[in-house]
């Protein structure tokens, strides 16, 4: 029987059988995979905290052909905080599923690996809104999914704050209002992407309001995308913004 070791983010747990799980991780060494892991639903299993959400670990997984089975694990990170605050939870909790959502067994994840773990420190330690939109902007334009926030792709003309304007799912772009014929949006929405991209934006038109409507927009994309519904993003909008 193989072993590898991998620094891993677990993404999603299944119960299987009595006492096991099927963990989904995301590794920065081997893309993602799953594996079993044997009587971590006992009280006292020892490796218990290896299939809790958001765990952060080094893992050492035993191979038979195509099956993996966690047999150590040794803990970088816990990210205790968010399992305190419901805001912070569902906020960790969108950022699994995106990663879960965006990446495929056999792929390279690292980029993604990365962004996902960054994401959880910076809702652990900051607002949690800011994290999650910067999450979703870096790894949907790591997947090829990138939302360009830049002129009217239509008449080239600059957008601003006070616009009415459009996004295209298809393009991941946005248009004036007349130009286009893609889902409604605001400027507002519009400078919230820019900002969280690192790009020139109007600070007047950054609102709380802005990066809800900005995480619905990013929600709606991803479910075009690939018809993931993204649950815990959803909650996260109906009890914190």
């Amino acid at each position: 029987m193989e072993g590898i070791k991998v620094n891993a983010l677990m993404l999603r747990a299944v119960d299987y059988g009595e006492n096991d799980k099927i963990l989904t991780l995301l590794t920065a060494e081997a893309g993602k995979l799953s594996a079993g892991i044997k009587g971590v639903k006992k009280a006292g299993a020892k490796l218990r905290f290896a299939a809790q959400p958001f765990c952060f670990a080094e893992y050492i997984l035993a191979r038979r052909g195509d099956r993996y089975t966690v047999t150590q694990a040794s803990e970088n990170e816990s990210f205790y905080d968010l399992r305190t605050d419901i805001n912070k939870f569902y906020a960790a909790s969108a950022v699994c599923e995106g990663a879960n959502a965006l990446t495929f067994e056999g792929d390279d994840c690292s980029e993604v690996f990365t962004f996902a773990v960054r994401a959880l420190s910076e809702i652990c330690n900051g607002d949690e809104s800011d994290a999650l939109i910067k999450f979703f902007l870096s790894t949907l334009s790591a997947v090829g999914y990138g939302i360009s926030a830049e002129n009217c792709t239509e008449c080239g003309n600059r957008l601003s704050g006070e616009d009415k304007l459009r996004f295209d799912m298809k393009t991941g772009t946005f248009t004036c209002y007349d130009c286009g014929d893609g889902v409604g949006t605001s400027g507002v929405t519009y400078n919230v992407l820019r900002m969280c991209s690192g790009r020139k934006y109007l600070p007047e038109f950054i609102t709380p309001d802005g990066k809800k409507r900005a995480l619905r927009l990013i929600r709606e994309y991803l479910a075009y995308k690939t018809d993931a519904k993204c649950s815990s993003l959803s909650e996260y909008l109906r009890l914190c913004l």
